[in-house]
């Protein structure tokens, strides 16, 4: 990101990755767990919601308050690239 290289856990990176695949798609945490942890998902919300804690982290931008990974209250979950990329 920016040129500088960014260490994710391979949950991250699968979440990461599976949110990317559909840019402005919601999944809620139910979806996520189970296309990510190929799981049924019993009780998940918990390892979802630290899993997208920690990329929330990892790839903020700059001081904009802007994060790719945006909540859909009551919903889930979506990835929302900046204008343009």
């Amino acid at each position: 990101m920016n040129d500088q290289k960014i260490e994710l856990s391979l949950k991250e990176f699968t979440v990461l990755k599976y949110l990317t695949e559909h840019p402005g798609w919601v999944f809620s945490h139910e979806e996520i767990y189970r296309n990510v942890w190929k799981e049924e998902p019993i009780d998940c919300a918990n390892a979802v919601m630290c899993c997208i804690s920690q990329l929330r982290k990892k790839l903020k931008v700059d001081s904009r308050n802007w994060n790719y990974i945006r909540t859909v209250r009551g919903v889930g979950y979506k990835f929302q690239p900046l204008s343009g990329e």
